[in-house]
């Protein structure tokens, strides 16, 4: 049996997996906010949780999904929005709490191995996955194998600039653009994150009534708020553009969008019909896909870390 963890900013979620991977068992829980130690806990508790649930007959593989990568060259999480991470040696702790090996991935990566196998995009030799949520995240999938690369960060478009605009009217909006966690600003991540896209429309649009959540503002817009209209029209635009900027490079078979953002199904529409401008070819036919199996991608790639071969 194997189980996957997907460690989320604001949930933990993790399944049971049989050999032929079936579901067995389902939890997920809010996520302790900026405590390491808790988060530690949280995810030794699910674990055992589950396996009890499953009817484990010997301890189950686990694999783990989180919102960051583990540096090679020490051992200690980095790049991680879930920022009291950062620093500490997750997998060391982890193996130490479970007393069994833990494979450790990035999110991103979980979720586009996982559509890449047996999801929306199956079949597909090159897959860039994306996910829009409470950050932003990618990863470069080829043939059914999430590319790392040297310093573990192939994938990280959320933290390259956002491209530039020929509008000057948005250029004025993003130039140089709001501060980032990273250190950096103007990231992608900043514009195209749930909350990054909450905060652009309450700056663009000071006069417009609060919102407290993206469901709200994509609610809005969907009843024809004419201020939500014109900032999902930005979103839109923005997100257009940083994609384009990945088939410019990479050209995949498939783009798959994942995260709580992925279920706005506008998007599937009106993104293709955008990027085309921006992208270096005489015809643009790449498919933006919906997840196949929700936001469940990400805990099942988790699972998929370990395949049965290797069990």
């Amino acid at each position: 049996m194997r189980i996957g963890v997907d460690l989320g900013g604001t949930k933990i979620e993790a399944i049971a997996l049989a050999d032929d991977g079936s579901e067995r068992a389902r939890e997920r829980i809010a996520a302790p906010q900026g405590s390491y130690r808790q988060t530690i806990e949280a995810i030794v508790a699910l674990v055992r949780k589950l396996e009890a649930a499953a009817g484990a007959a010997s301890a189950a593989s686990v694999g783990i999904g989180i919102p960051g990568a583990m540096s090679p060259a020490s051992g200690l999480v980095k790049n991680a929005n879930s920022t009291w991470l950062i620093g500490h040696p997750l997998g060391r702790d982890l193996e130490a709490a479970l007393q069994r090996p833990v494979r450790i991935e990035n999110d991103a990566n979980c979720f586009a191995v996982s559509e890449a196998s047996d999801g929306s995009a199956r079949g597909a030799h090159v897959v860039f996955g994306v996910i829009l949520g409470t950050g932003v995240g990618g990863a470069l999938v080829i043939d059914g194998r999430a590319m790392t690369g040297r310093m573990a960060i192939a994938g990280e478009w959320g933290h390259n600039r956002l491209p530039a605009t020929d509008d000057p009217r948005l250029t004025a909006l993003e130039w140089p653009g709001p501060a980032c966690y990273c250190g950096r600003r103007g990231c992608i991540e900043t514009f195209l994150s749930g909350p990054g896209w909450l905060a652009r429309h309450h700056e663009e649009h000071p006069g417009s009534p609060r919102l407290a959540a993206t469901p709200e503002l994509v609610a809005a817009m969907r009843h024809g708020d004419p201020d939500a209209r014109r900032s999902f029209e930005r979103y839109v635009d923005r997100a257009a553009r940083a994609l384009a900027m990945v088939i410019n490079i990479v050209d995949p078979d498939a783009i798959v969008l994942g995260g709580g953002l992925s279920a706005i199904r506008e998007l599937y529409d009106q993104i293709p019909a955008r990027w085309a401008r921006h992208v270096f070819s005489d015809r643009v036919d790449t498919p933006l896909l919906a997840p196949l199996h929700g936001d469940a991608s990400g805990v099942r790639g988790a699972a998929w870390l370990w395949p049965v071969r290797n069990r």
